[in-house]
């Protein structure tokens, strides 16, 4: 009953039904808020404002840490658009979406069709992708070009053929890709992996024919080549680039002064936690097949498949190598979901598939742990959308909107007095925040019609700005920024 609820095509329908849902709702409602949303929003809606299509800034006017490309596929898209919101969001959720479909034609080609259902579910229903599936971020689109890479080795051992010239070009694409998202992150993803793969292979060499995972130097160190190039303008070209990129940003993440560090366990838990129920559900069926093989780990390695230990190598490796950056962030670990989503799949298909078809495992659980991942991510993702609406998580995205809406019926001319919320200059579509005394002696000249203030600001300004009240526009209180609202000053009439 359990194997046919499993192998329904229903089944597959609403669960990749489930999964777009989640990742297109999870966020809602939408704002830049967290999560240095607004720092990636800004770069691309400074590309098109200021032409500045290299080297970008923050809202506060810190040098942007991250590469352009991300910034160039939503300043593309909203050419195209002409919708803000759509060119920011859309690069993650393209890239989430292409990752799934991706998984589940690699994990149904090698596995069947209950592994690569199980796959798909592994993947849509935790935490951490509905999460990332809209965020304005780059983690998305990165972990899309790791995946594509992982997956060029998986079918490359699994067809056991050599490296073409054409295969290493297209390497040396994906790799430059990733370099210009978020620089060379994507080494400590792969090379610890490949690098665990190939001390396996050269032990199996005498026993059979091992395709190694290795496609040479030139792809990995041409692409380096590329990231160096736009970091060495930026050094050039930009001042403050070396001390905010080079220095805080990248070198200060192996350090323990700048940002915040973390235990070295610290991705161990979280990855329990948010990819559950799956993180259990691979433990247990790893313990079975231990079990199975009388506690002999060695004789279940050689037995393991070459692109099955390509799948651990790759996914272990990963996250070994981000927990020894003392930096940390749960986010920053989410590339190794996509593996772990396959090597589930080779598990499943050995518990379930052709070989073992009398097996009893891979029957009931299977539709318990995917009926669970049902409620739980369902659930939770329900309760998140519905708790930031009541605590009016979108506040300043609705004021920011009235306030664009009140200032182009009335063709006023505005500017935002420098504030926390780096988000609104975003809502408000201004490129700059201005300083209270400039905006105090602009006002007092006619230059403006209306200032965006936080209440904290507004009493001191409106004593020196000439005929100046407060607007009935104002932005709700948010629950967790108490005392951080915006009103607008407007003249008196």
């Amino acid at each position: 009953m359990t194997k046919t609820l499993l192998e329904d095509r229903r089944t597959l329908w609403f669960v990749a039904g489930l999964t777009v849902i989640l990742f297109a709702i999870a966020n809602l409602p939408w704002q830049l808020d967290d999560y240095d949303q607004a720092k990636q929003a800004f770069t691309s809606f400074q590309m098109i404002k200021e032409g500045r299509w290299l080297y970008q800034q923050t809202p506060h006017e810190h040098v942007a840490t991250k590469p352009p490309l991300v910034g160039w596929i939503s300043a593309a898209l909203f050419a195209i658009t002409r919708s803000w919101e759509t060119a920011w969001r859309l690069p993650s959720f393209l890239a989430v979406i292409a990752i799934a479909m991706l998984l589940f034609r690699a994990a149904t080609s090698a596995y069947g069709a209950i592994a690569g259902l199980i796959a798909l579910g592994a993947f849509g229903l935790n935490l951490l992708s509905p999460r990332l599936a809209t965020l304005v971020r780059t983690d998305m689109p990165l972990a899309l070009v790791i995946f594509l890479i992982g997956l060029l080795i998986w079918q490359k051992i699994r067809a056991e053929t050599g490296w073409k010239p054409a295969e290493r070009i297209y390497l040396f694409a994906l790799l430059t890709v990733a370099m210009l998202i978020k620089g060379p992150i994507v080494y400590a993803f792969l090379l610890p992996g490949i690098a665990l793969f190939e001390c396996r292979g050269r032990d199996a060499a005498a026993r059979r024919p091992y395709q190694s995972a290795w496609s040479g130097w030139w792809p990995w160190i041409a692409s380096l080549a590329v990231f160096l190039l736009w970091v060495i303008g930026g050094i050039l070209l930009t001042p403050g680039f070396f001390d905010q990129v080079v220095m805080r940003e990248f070198i200060a993440r192996f350090g323990e002064t700048i940002h915040r560090p973390q235990p070295l366990y610290f991705y161990l838990p979280h990855l329990l936690h948010k990819f559950a129920p799956w993180s259990m559900l691979m433990i247990g069926v790893a313990i079975f097949d231990l079990a199975s093989h009388r506690w002999k780990i060695g004789a279940a390695f050689r037995e393991m498949s070459a692109e099955t230990f390509w799948l651990l190598c790759w996914s272990l490796a990963g996250l070994i190598a981000m927990s020894l950056i003392p930096s940390k962030r749960v986010d920053r670990i989410f590339p190794i979901v996509p593996p772990l989503c396959l090597l589930l799949a080779a598990q499943v298909h050995g518990r379930v598939g052709a070989r073992r078809p009398d097996a009893p495992a891979g029957r009931p659980y299977l539709a318990i742990a995917l009926a669970f991942s049902i409620l739980f991510t369902g659930g939770y993702t329900l309760f998140k959308i519905v708790s930031s609406y009541r605590d009016h998580h979108d506040a300043l995205v609705v004021f920011g909107r009235n306030v664009r809406h009140e200032a182009e019926g009335r063709h006023w001319r505005y500017e935002v007095v420098s504030a926390k919320d780096e988000g609104l200059l975003l809502y408000l579509r201004k490129t700059h925040f201005i300083e209270p005394d400039h905006a105090v002696i602009e006002w007092n000249r006619g230059n403006l019609d209306a200032l965006v203030a936080s209440t904290e600001k507004a009493p001191a300004l409106l004593d020196e700005l000439r005929d100046a009240s407060l607007s009935s526009l104002k932005s709700n209180e948010r629950k967790k920024e108490q005392g951080r609202d915006y009103v607008l000053i407007i003249h008196q009439r």
